[in-house]
């Protein structure tokens, strides 16, 4: 398969990649494919092969898709995607699945699509990032095994311990919303992963991203919360507001983020910044 390169990270899917290779092996000829130590590693080995290969295939979760993702932004190569993560939710969003036959396919086609990107103070996302309860509990999820299981346990052990954080917006339309809140989230597309729908009306293609802004709310209110996220159905209401937005500025009192479900440390102010149609994506 020419001019189509694999990037594995060895340590996403509880680190068994072996049978990815292995089948890859029989149903491609020698297929050129890298397995990453390091995000240094991955950005020199796609510099590397920058004009010899046309699509990028990360085989991973979504901090492994950004990884390679950030290095395509504004070309015209093309990211592809083996979903081998723990929520998957940006192959979820793009229809990309583990049917290795089904990728070959669209790799042979060669159609692709662009869509928007953001950045959060000059740090790219592709999928959703937020601070606040959910930041906190991927700095905690990283200390596990990982897994579904294990982040359900994480994220209701943090909810009963967490305090609100403090939003301050810098532009005056916004400032009605200064406030506490449990979480913040941006989403470019609908889902965390693991289909847990936080913006079931956000678009990757639109020029925006979705601001979710969810106020502490009390048990009662826990298991609707629960099920309207996983049905598609989260609305505004007394406890959650969606502000649709190309650009925005604001302070929060924690450094604590995560960015496409990878833990990152980021100093308010926090400018976050549309790129419309500014990555290539294989459909």
């Amino acid at each position: 398969m020419e001019k189509v390169a694999f990037i594995i990270n060895p340590f996403s899917a509880k680190k068994n990649y072996q049978p990815f290779l292995n089948e890859l092996r029989k149903k491609v000829q020698d297929p050129l494919y890298y397995i990453s130590e390091s995000i240094q590693g991955t950005d020199d080995f796609i510099q590397k092969q920058f004009d010899k290969i046309d699509i990028f295939v990360a085989i991973g979760g979504d901090g492994t898709i950004s990884t390679v993702a950030k290095n395509l932004i504004s070309t015209d190569k093309i990211l592809a995607i083996f979903p081998a993560g723990s929520g998957n939710g940006f192959s979820n969003e793009t229809k990309f699945s583990k049917n290795l036959d089904e990728l070959l396919g669209k790799l042979t086609a060669k159609k692709s699509r662009k869509i928007d990107t953001f950045t959060v103070n000059g740090r790219l996302s592709i999928n959703v990032s937020g601070t606040g309860f959910d930041g906190k509990v991927v700095k905690e999820f990283e200390k596990t095994d990982r897994g579904f299981k294990n982040y359900i346990k994480v994220s209701l052990k943090t909810f009963f311990n967490y305090k609100p954080i403090k939003v301050k917006f810098s532009d005056e339309q916004y400032q009605k919303y200064n406030g506490r809140y449990l979480m913040l989230n941006i989403a470019n597309t609908r889902q965390f992963g693991n289909n847990a729908y936080i913006a079931p009306n956000a678009s990757k293609s639109d020029g925006l991203v979705d601001m979710v802004l969810v106020k502490k709310f009390p048990l009662s209110y826990s298991a609707l919360f629960a099920y309207r996220m996983f049905t598609k159905k989260l609305k505004d209401d007394d406890y959650v507001t969606y502000l649709p937005v190309s650009e925005i500025e604001f302070k929060v009192n924690t450094k604590n983020w995560h960015l496409d479900g990878e833990f990152n440390k980021i100093k308010s102010p926090i400018h976050v910044k549309v790129s419309p149609a500014s990555l290539n994506i294989l459909i």
